[in-house]
């Protein structure tokens, strides 16, 4: 019997008769709020005061909100056929990076106005970033998103019931209609990736966990952010080296998603290769500039 890891997915968590909660929704929220407490410690180690903290959340929160969703809306066009469509965001529908972008540009008004360093801010906001986005796919895993494309490898990810996200689910069988016309199917014994006209373009006894991967990838960029934190480095190192790290990564991954693409690539990669692209230029600048000499201690001898 070929390998494959499974579970039973959940897309609410009933709460008496009439409430329910999104394990998708819980887990944005929860990586927001502890991403939140750590930037508050990161920012005041970098001499940011503590009344500006706040402001520079509650900013990055309607940052995130309002970005993740026109990401999410710029790469899936033709889902949307009204405004209304655009700000029905309950429905679900978000884009991380596009998140990640509204909440920078967000703060970038908020720490200027405050005539505080926007470089320490990103810093500051190197390891909240990718810790949030770790707590996220747990809720990500919980309801089943982020599936891609067919595999038989040793984390194929198998269907073992419940509600998938974005596809339907009519007794134990779940099929999804991609961009092209494709038509994505799966079972509890295998999983297929149609065409239009119905040939074959992949199958394997599961799908490939996008979501999964990315947390793997994103706990060891948290574990990297952490350990170079522990010294003082040049402004702009920490948030720079995310960049490459989480860009590369989805620009990897992406590949196995079964998502938009637009010349060969997704919304997420080409975002990832721009950001990547500039990371990697602006920390190859700090390491090519000489460090500024340490300032000198005065001297405490008494004159001569």
């Amino acid at each position: 019997m070929t390998a494959a890891i499974g579970w039973r997915v959940i897309d609410r968590f009933h709460l008496g008769s009439r409430f329910a909660i999104s394990p998708h929704g819980l887990g944005i929220a929860m990586g927001f709020l502890a991403g939140s407490y750590v930037f508050t410690h990161e920012a005041r180690k970098r001499g940011y005061p503590e009344e500006s903290y706040n402001s520079i959340i509650l900013w990055a929160l309607i940052g995130t909100i309002v970005g993740s969703r026109l990401g999410y809306v710029f790469t899936h066009l033709s889902q949307f056929k009204s405004v209304g469509d655009v700000l029905a965001i309950y429905r679900g529908g978000l884009s991380q990076l596009g998140g990640v972008v509204g909440a920078v540009l967000a703060s970038y008004f908020v720490i200027r106005r405050r005539r505080l360093s926007f470089v320490n801010g990103l810093d500051a906001a190197a390891i909240p970033i990718p810790l949030g986005v770790v707590i996220g796919r747990v809720g990500d895993l919980i309801i089943g998103d982020h599936l891609g494309k067919p595999t038989s490898w040793l984390l194929a990810f198998r269907y073992h019931g419940g509600l998938l996200s974005g596809y339907d689910c009519v007794a134990g069988v779940c099929s999804t209609t991609l961009s092209g016309g494709r038509v994505q199917t799966i079972t509890a014994s295998k999983a297929t990736l149609a065409s239009g006209s119905g040939a074959i373009l992949g199958e394997g006894v599961g799908v490939h966990q996008t979501a999964l991967y990315d947390l793997l990838l994103t706990m060891g960029l948290v574990l990297l952010l952490v350990l170079l934190n522990r010294r003082v480095r040049r402004p702009g190192v920490l948030f720079f080296t995310y960049m490459i790290w989480y860009g590369t990564g989805r620009i990897i991954t992406d590949f196995l998603r079964v998502e938009n693409r637009f010349l060969g690539l997704t919304g997420s990669q080409w975002t990832s290769a721009v950001a990547v692209a500039f990371a990697t230029i602006a920390l190859i600048r700090f390491a090519l500039r000489p460090r500024e000499p340490e300032p000198k201690p005065a001297s405490t001898s008494p004159p001569s």
